[in-house]
């Protein structure tokens, strides 16, 4: 039964359950509070049966409700954690592989299901120049788009731009960055995607900003494509990749990077901890093909490829920031979603929005930042030249709750 699952786990936080005509039941103490009010009798029975799937598939079918869906899954996730973080056995792992291989036909195919939805659903929760990765909150005060500005002024300082240089974008979503990157330092960027809505739009704004003598945007697989940079940047578009083309993707970099000093940044969500497997539901029905590895498979690769780690930086919480202003603005255009979309969508892109930004809040998830070079002398010697005085932010720290009593308490 659901009441036994709960009371061996609640211990941080309470958990408020209401069934469907039925009792009302607490779990835990303390804080944070957390509700969840089973509709259907239905869902119970399908959480205890596959809890890492059915939680979110339960929740498209409208069979539970909660009226804060990250704060919910948020003590889910803290008082669940090996449900979230399996031990990988020899089967797991095998499995694991053969859902990543991302061949180039499965790879266009993976990116179209997410990426090829309409443009008008992302201009209704991204900021305004439609980056979809973690923002950089070097000031706690900053909004989404003065982050993503943050975050674009912290990736072209470590790749040490100088102008005229020839700059490529793996993986460059709707241009933003490249846009960016030309528009701030007179740079030319070369962006590819294999999202063809993506590759539309990106053209679109380079016209609109009056940059395509700049940039130019490829609708191609990075593994496909040829040229020397003296600058390579990909944000967000690695956790595409999949464990087993790490190999071929890093000695795509180093090929492709101008032989002297050249430098590319790698931004990608990851692991704090040991490797792992991605969540069936988001595999299933957001991210096919996805993974979000440890920086234990990603270094090893790197490596092999022969080119210089000279630095690593971790963001921890500025990705749950950066999620829970997109599921704020996300709410404020639901109306139109639902109209548009339906209602199980709406439920989908939520609860997809929700368990990310708690995942990171609770320290499941961190952004990697890796800064590659083919010399030792390509990048300064020390941090200095990557910080001023407004960078210095530091995120909230939140707290763990206090243990819980023996047992369910009866509310009425």
């Amino acid at each position: 039964m659901l009441d036994g699952l709960l009371e061996k786990h609640i211990r941080n936080g309470t958990l408020r359950i209401e069934h469907a005509g039925g009792p009302v039941l607490e779990y835990g103490n303390g804080s944070p509070h957390a509700l969840l009010r089973l509709t259907h009798p239905r869902a119970e029975r399908r959480i205890l049966r596959d809890p890492e799937y059915e939680l979110g598939a339960t929740y498209v079918d409208g069979l539970w409700e909660t009226p804060n869906l990250a704060a919910l899954l948020e003590l889910l996730y803290r008082n669940f954690r090996s449900y979230v973080l399996p031990p990988l056995n020899p089967i797991g792992r095998l499995g694991r592989l053969l859902r990543q291989w991302n061949r180039r036909v499965a790879a266009r195919q993976h990116v179209a299901h997410h990426y090829d939805l309409d443009e008008w659903l992302f201009r209704h929760f991204l900021d305004r120049d439609l980056h979809y990765s973690c923002a950089y909150f070097s000031r706690p005060d900053l909004g989404l788009e003065e982050a993503q500005q943050a975050k674009c002024a912290h990736l072209a300082r470590k790749l040490k731009l100088r102008a005229g240089q020839e700059v490529l974008d793996i993986g460059c979503g709707w241009g933003s960055l490249a846009l960016y990157l030309a528009r701030h330092h007179d740079v030319r960027v070369t962006g590819v995607t294999l999202s063809k809505e993506q590759w539309r739009v990106a053209n679109e704004c380079a016209q609109a900003q009056g940059l395509t003598g700049q940039v130019r945007f490829l609708y191609e697989d990075y593994r496909e494509h040829r040229g020397r940079y003296q600058r390579i940047v990909s944000v967000g578009m690695f956790e595409h990749v999949g464990l087993p083309n790490y190999p071929v993707f890093f000695n795509r970099v180093a090929n492709l990077l101008e032989p002297g000093h050249g430098i590319a940044v790698l931004h990608h969500i990851g692991r704090p901890g040991p490797p792992g497997t991605t969540n069936a539901w988001i595999r299933r029905h957001v991210f096919p093909g996805g993974y979000n590895p440890s920086l234990s498979e990603v270094l090893a690769p790197i490596e092999r490829s022969g080119l210089w780690t000279t630095d690593i930086e971790v963001w921890r919480l500025h990705y749950r920031d950066t999620l829970k202003e997109w599921g704020r603005r996300f709410q404020v255009a639901r109306t139109e979603v639902v109209a548009r979309k339906g209602a199980q969508f709406a439920r989908l892109w939520e609860f997809y929005l929700a368990a990310c930004e708690a995942a990171f809040a609770v320290g499941h998830l961190v952004v990697f930042q890796h800064q590659l070079a083919n010399t030792l002398e390509a990048v300064p010697l020390t941090r200095d030249y990557l910080y001023t005085i407004t960078d210095r932010g530091q995120p909230e720290d939140r707290s763990v709750a206090r243990k819980s009593p023996s047992g369910p308490r009866r509310v009425r």
